[in-house]
Order: C-alpha cells, then structure tokens, then sequence
C-alpha cells in the first residue's frame, strides 16, 4: 500500500476504526486504536499463522501514520466447515502440567477440556494452515489483510482528522486570547517607560546628593537599567511565535513537535516578561496579571499540542 498525500490541517493521534473483507466465505477483520505518544509505538495481536503478514502490516502503518501509541489486533473467520487443528503437543503438555498439579494439592475436579482448548496455541484459527499450505493461497490472504487494513486505515485517518479539527478551533481560540492579551500589554507597557524614567531619575539624585559622576557613564548606566525593564523584545516575538503556531495549524503533515518547541519558546517569553514588570502604579500590576493569564493559556494549548500528530 501506498501512503497518501496529507491533507491540509493537522491530525489527532487519538482515533478507533475497524476493517473488515470478507472473501470465498473467509473473514479478516482488523481493529486500529490510537493514542497519543512522542512517537510511532505499534502493537500488535494476530492469530496463529499470521506471522508472515506482520512486517507488511507494520509498514503500511508506518506508511500513513507518523506518531501515536496504535494498538493493532487482527482477527480471521475460515470459510465453510473444516476440521479443528489442534496443536496435540502442546495440549499434552498442559494436560500433564494440569495433573502434577492435581497430585501436589489433593485436588479432584477432571481438567476442563473446554478451558484448555482456549489455552494460548492449543488451537489454531481455522483454516489459517491450509490458506498458508501454498504461496498463491498466502498471497490470496495476504491481498484480503492489504484490503482490510487500508479500510481500517482510512476510517482512522478519518477521525484523527476531525479530531484534529476541533483541536485547532480550540487551539486557535486560545490563540487569539494571547494576541488579545499581548496588545493589551504593549499598551500598558508603553504607559509604564515615561514612568520608569521619572523614578530612575529621581533615584538616581537622591543617590547622588550632588556629587561629581561623569555625564556619559550615568547615561550608560541609565540605560542598563531602563532596558531591564524593557518587555517590547519579549512582546515582539511572542506575537512571533503566535504567528508561526497559526501557520502550522493551517498547514499539513506532522505538527506536534514543532508546536512542542514553539510552546516552550513561548513560554520562556512569558516567564521573562514576568520578571521585568515592573512594580509601578496600577499599569504594572496589569501588565502582571494578564502575563499571568498568558501563562495559563499557554499551559492550555501544550495540553491540546499533547494530542497533535
């Protein structure tokens, strides 16, 4: 199978779909469950005798899908009626296990045949051997889970898809609560510099007390101060990253590590803003709190990124 072209928008990792071919009366049905993980992790269950299909299962996966923990179970139904194949080696093991057992603690009860049938290879999925006895029946079955697995596949891509939807409305709600707050920032911010000039001033000759410093250094050193306390670079490239965030929103294929790095980045913006607001009259209390609110809507969109393929 032939991996597809992305769609525009991202995906979720978190998805449920089921295949199912059905053909000379034989069933392969195939169940896909994903969730989030930093990675690609695939699990996978099959019937006896499926071995020689697992390593195409898992390349079609990988095909589609890029992260995502996906639980992969594969089930088979033969056609018509045919004999039971039991695997008698096996079964005489458990039934000799079943009896030592029965002599070291006195117990009286008859094995249950019924119950050791289900024991793991006492009983192969019927009709599995005699579909594998011939390379062109292997190839039959192995075109019937292709078929299957490429339904399951697009019904799960699917779903990740619109959950992938309704995360980037959510996502660009708390988008456009940051950009709302970071204008009101800059606005407060630019209130706040005449103020802190004012005060360094007046600091500055209360140190002083008329003494002799040269013009050039106090100027210098006016400078430093005034720029710790300076946010408009902080500003600038939080509006940045909030830029970029939309973009990969907007865009296709794999998203969510690169939202991973854009959040950390923004938070650290966030974390420095914080720490060089300054504590003058009730514009810098403002500009503390909805820096505080920026946070926590952060925090939000790295909890909605967790889920983003």
């Amino acid at each position: 199978m032939k991996a597809t072209t992305g769609l525009a928008g991202i995906y979720s990792m978190t998805g449920f779909a089921q295949g199912r071919v059905e053909r000379d009366g034989s069933t392969v049905r195939i169940n896909l469950k994903s969730v989030n993980h930093r990675f690609l992790d695939l699990h996978l269950r099959m019937p006896d005798g499926f071995e020689v299909f697992e390593s195409r299962i898992r390349q079609a996966i990988r095909n589609r899908l890029r992260r995502g923990h996906v639980d992969v179970n594969v089930y088979y139904e033969a056609g018509g009626i045919g004999a039971v194949e039991v695997n008698r080696e096996l079964a005489e093991s458990y039934m000799k296990a079943v009896e030592r057992l029965r002599h070291e603690f006195s117990v009286k009860a008859e094995p249950d045949l019924v119950a050791l049938l289900r024991l793991p290879g006492v009983v192969a999925a019927p009709g599995v051997a005699d579909q594998l006895q011939s390379e062109e029946k292997q190839e039959q079955l192995g075109e019937q889970v292709d078929a299957c697995l490429e339904q399951a596949l697009k019904k799960l891509e699917s779903m990740r898809r619109s959950e992938g939807q309704s995360l980037t409305a959510e996502m660009q709600e708390i988008l456009e609560r940051i950009a709302a707050r970071t204008a009101e920032i800059e606005t407060f911010a630019e209130r706040v510099r005449p103020i802190i000039a004012r005060r360094l001033e007046e600091r500055l000759g209360e140190l002083l007390k008329g003494a002799q410093i040269d013009p050039l250094r106090l100027a210098q050193e006016a400078a430093i101060l005034a720029e710790r306390g300076d946010v408009s670079e902080e500003l600038a490239r939080l509006r940045s990253h909030v830029e970029q965030f939309r973009k990969l929103l907007a865009g296709a294929g794999e998203a969510g590590k690169k939202l991973d790095f854009l959040l950390q980045e923004m938070q650290r913006e966030a974390n420095t803003l914080l720490s060089k607001t300054p504590g003058v009259e009730s514009e810098g209390l403002q500009i503390t709190s909805l820096a505080l609110e920026v946070k926590s809507d952060i925090e939000k969109l790295r909890e909605q990124a967790q889920n983003v393929e």
